[in-house]
């Protein structure tokens, strides 16, 4: 496909783009018409001549992928997947931007047919692409073989100067670079208008010299309003370089053939009725009639979408070949594209008895992926430079590296993402996005905020990342408040559909990874300690599953402790001081709250039962606990410098002050009388 023979189609088909994202938005009366009408070109090249997918089975594994992290364009997106013959009607797009229809006002993955990844804040989209093709890198050097090149596809960007000025793709961009990731395509909407107006008031940097800096291949079209045999030859050369991923700078004209072209005020507005008909009539289409598609624009995207149809049966007999040719790898291969994990991996997650030694959870969260590694190949992930702090490199792992350093291959497993915890993040609902790859990240817990964008998306767009962020309260000690995360569990525990939790010994760390890796759609946090803890009598795998459960119970209590991870064993501690006294308290272990939000209502009110007031332990904040307990302890502002015994004794964490504040709130609600009821029943 080198050279461009022109159709008489194209400009009709680009015509109809850019006439469509104008009555699009202009019905809704609310979106972006000007960057779908300036990409209507170089989307025109992509999807008819370069895209494989087949629109029929959008799950398709080895399909193209597309991504638009200038999400705010997603009409343009939209419009080609209706184009295409995705589930995606007329009337779906009369219905955009309104509630309840399949055309949001950001794209949104499991939500419309074709969307690959959830996309809207900026840059995310543009680290979710190098994700992607970081998964098709290492799945295609683990399953393909001599004749069987399974999975080779590529993945395509658009991006804008907004997505170009955030972090999150810097960080993104310097690995796909480091990566040599190849078979990446991103296409830069050159157009210098964002929401300001003129990029020239805040963007002037060299974006050329900064991704050849990175080590990608920069290519330019410097007329991307008419110029198809240039957009053609740039996919062309991008699509040859294997050893560099490829940005192509575009230069578009925004809202192309609107009276507003050029400005800022086609960005993020409708256009004007009597701007949409001088469009209209300038292209030589009904400048009165809405939602115009002529036939033959249908018959070319049709055309595109049968060629994927006959991409996908020929690529299914060749996994029927391989198959008979490599039975083992087809067997694993196609499991991991089902999604399911190895029969029988639950059995390799370690247990733990009171006898076995104290050791920090983050060991234990080591040891677990020691343990389980071996049998879950679907295992992909790494640290932000701080690996032998967050103990998350089993032995004997590859390093996933371009093959030309010599620091590993693409088979390999471990992932070096340097100091990049945004870029991290995002790149890792890439990996899940793929398919086959259940990916885990790692940080400290205070550096989980840099990346939080990434991580709501993850739980908006149902991605299994695991995050494994160790140092997680004032149990880290020396380095102090900089890095003792204080409302960082309160921000997390607040997200929907994320698992975050704060197991207190061996086997609820075990209990956390195994509902992670059951967790086919929620992300998970896993805040570990640096410091040891005791395996403890009366925790399980089994109990600690369920997010919460009795750890220690008396009968006519006078009152019960709840708590979490590192300080269940003060808690215990208090309790058996109180014992001595005659004063009889339950201790309830409650590792992660959503979880434990789960189960069912007697069960939960078995475990925060009423009858004796509640008091929660935590060396957090204390925000939220209002709802397992009448009384709360944590701390009331940052942490300290300083050895960590001595801090938890600057904040009277210990056991016999939360021994003699147990006293104070028995005494409290004993003066106060009546029956004590559990704040869960507020909560039904």
């Amino acid at each position: 496909m080198s050279q461009f023979t022109p159709e008489p189609t194209d400009n009709t088909s680009i015509a109809t783009i850019r006439t469509l994202a104008a009555d699009v938005v202009g019905k809704a009366n609310s979106g972006h018409p000007g960057a779908p009408m300036g990409m209507a070109p170089v989307s025109h090249v992509l999807f008819t001549r370069f895209f494989n997918a087949n629109p029929k089975n959008s799950k398709w594994f080895n399909r193209d992928r597309f991504v638009l992290s200038n999400g705010h364009a997603c009409a343009l997106q939209y419009i080609l997947l209706h184009l295409l013959g995705y589930k995606l009607s007329m009337d779906d797009l009369k219905a955009f931007r309104q509630l309840d229809s399949l055309t949001p006002g950001h794209p949104e993955a499991h939500h419309t047919d074709g969307i690959e990844v959830t996309t809207g804040p900026l840059g995310q989209g543009f680290a979710n692409g190098v994700g992607l093709a970081m998964a098709q890198a290492h799945l295609g050097a683990v399953y393909n073989r001599p004749k069987f090149d399974l999975i080779n596809n590529y993945t395509y960007v658009f991006t804008g100067d907004g997505c170009l000025m955030e972090g999150v793709a810097s960080e993104a961009a310097s690995i796909a670079g480091h990566l040599q990731l190849g078979n990446l395509i991103v296409i830069y909407d050159d157009n210098h208008i964002s929401i300001d107006g003129d990029t020239a008031v805040a963007f002037t940097e060299n974006v050329e010299q900064r991704f050849v800096s990175y080590g990608w291949q920069v290519l330019h079209v410097n007329d991307g309003d008419h110029d198809l045999a240039a957009i053609n030859g740039a996919i062309v050369a991008a699509r040859a370089e294997k050893s560099k991923p490829t940005i192509i700078c575009l230069k578009t004209t925004i809202g192309y053939g609107s009276k507003q072209q050029g400005t800022h005020g086609v960005h993020g507005s409708p256009l004007k009725p009597d701007d949409i008909q001088s469009l209209k009539s300038k292209f030589g289409f009904p400048p009165d009639q809405k939602f115009y598609v002529p036939q033959e624009t249908y018959d070319t995207y049709r055309a595109a979408a049968l060629r994927g149809a006959k991409l996908e049966s020929q690529w299914n007999s060749l996994l029927s070949e391989y198959a008979k040719a490599y039975p083992k790898e087809h067997a694993e291969l196609t499991r991991r594209i089902s999604g399911k994990l190895p029969e029988g991996w639950e059995q390799t997650l370690p247990v733990y008895t009171p006898a076995d030694p104290a050791q920090a959870s983050r060991k234990l969260s080591e040891l677990v992926l020691t343990a389980i590694t071996p049998a879950l190949p679907d295992l992909m992930g790494g640290s932000a430079d701080l690996t032998g702090s967050n103990l998350t490199k089993v032995k004997g792992t590859v390093d996933f590296q371009p093959p030309s350093t010599g620091l590993g291959n693409y088979a390999g497993t471990y992932i070096r993402y340097g100091v990049r915890e945004h870029g991290m993040g995002a790149i890792a609902n890439g990996l899940h996005a793929y398919g086959g790859i259940v990916p885990f990240v790692a940080t400290f817990l205070n550096f989980v905020s840099y990346a939080a964008g990434a991580v709501r998306l993850s739980a908006l767009s149902k991605h299994q990342v695991i995050w494994v962020a160790t140092h997680d309260s004032i149990g880290l000690g020396e380095d102090g408040p900089t890095h003792q995360p204080i409302e960082t569990a309160v921000h997390l525990r607040a997200i929907p559909n994320l698992d975050f939790w704060r197991p207190a010994d061996g086997n609820e760390t075990s209990a956390a990874y195994l509902v992670a890796l059951k967790s086919t759609e929620t992300p998970s946090v896993f805040s570990l300690s640096r410091q040891n803890l005791p395996n403890l009598e009366g925790s399980t795998i089994e109990r600690a599953a369920r997010g919460g459960y009795v750890l220690y119970e008396v009968a006519n209590e006078d009152m019960t402790i709840v708590s979490s991870g590192s300080e269940v064993p003060i808690a215990l501690e208090a309790a058996s001081l109180l014992k001595k006294e005659g004063i009889n308290v339950r201790l309830v272990s409650l590792p992660c709250w959503s979880v434990f939000d789960k189960q069912d209502e007697q069960y939960r009110l078995s475990v925060l039962r009423s009858g004796a007031p509640i008091l929660s332990l935590e060396a957090l904040a204390t925000t939220g606990w209002q709802k397992y307990s009448h009384e709360q302890y944590g701390l009331p502002a940052w942490g300290a410098s300083g050895p960590y015994l001595k801090v938890y004794e600057k904040f009277g964490i210990t056991g016999p002050n939360i021994a003699a504040v147990s006293k104070k709130v028995i005494a409290f609600y004993k003066q106060r009388g009546g029956q004590v009821v559990s704040p869960l029943v507020k909560a039904l």
